[in-house]
């Protein structure tokens, strides 16, 4: 268990990869699942290592797969790979960058997919979720590549209809899952994030989390629109981070 300010916020068991014990990591390994065949090799940019759950649940399901993770923390990183050293060969690199750093060091149409799942505390900061870096996003991933994003938020949303509303600019195809109780307003919760040039695979995602243990419903289409309604995108400059409410329960502990 990683824990950073008395948050946790990754959980990690090295011999077994695919043992994801948070649900909104379990949500964003379906989005990966079924973005691509089984066992195909993909090229992934993680923004935030955290313990590098994901990227070693990758690695292990999708042998060869090339992985860069954007870890400004060298200190956190290290520790990390002391006490949950990554297997050889493991074609995870790690560089201790920001992520908007990290993509702008990228070349176009590079990754197959992006994950954005990093906090600094308990927030989402403001440089992540604005139209520049979405843009960014877009010409690092190919065609049809996908982007996913994991943010924290309570009903009505306020702060997550404006992300949604930046990132349609770049990505036509989008959809958010959550938990009930989160979409309901009866607690903040993890809320993920995705966003494609191509058609997302709704049906296959809708089944996964209906009959994961901790059940998310996922919004996309007309549903969608509506929620975003008229909200802005934000730009760098004017943006703001995620906010933290005034729960004191840490939202990934389900």
């Amino acid at each position: 268990m990683l824990r950073v300010g008395g948050a946790d916020q990754s959980w990690v068991y090295p011999e077994d990869p695919t043992r994801l014990e948070f649900d909104y990591v379990q949500r964003i390994a379906a989005h990966l699942d079924a973005h691509a065949p089984a066992g195909e090799r993909l090229r992934v940019v993680h923004i935030g290592g955290g313990a590098l759950t994901l990227p070693r649940y990758v690695a292990h399901t999708r042998p060869r797969s090339a992985q860069i993770v954007c870890e400004p923390d060298e200190a956190l990183t290290a520790e990390v790979r002391e006490k949950a050293p990554l297997p050889k060969n493991s074609g995870i690199k790690v560089r201790p960058v920001d992520g908007r750093t990290g993509l702008a060091a990228m070349p176009d149409d590079y990754a197959d997919v992006i994950i954005i799942d990093a906090f600094i505390g308990r927030i989402v900061p403001a440089s992540l979720v604005t139209v520049e870096c979405f843009a960014q996003a877009r010409r690092v991933l190919t065609s049809g590549g996908l982007l996913l994003m994991n943010v924290t938020d309570k009903a009505p949303f306020a702060w997550t209809r404006r992300v949604l509303a930046g990132m349609r600019l770049y990505f036509p195809h989008r959809s958010m899952s959550a938990e009930p109780s989160t979409l309901k307003g009866r607690r903040r919760g993890n809320l993920i994030l995705a966003g494609s040039g191509q058609p997302l695979p709704i049906d296959t995602l809708s089944r996964e989390a209906a009959g994961a243990v901790f059940s998310y419903r996922v919004m996309t289409g007309v549903q969608l629109k509506s929620l975003i309604g008229g909200a802005q995108p934000m730009h760098d400059g004017t943006s703001t981070d995620s906010p933290m409410g005034d729960e004191e329960t840490m939202l990934w502990l389900s």
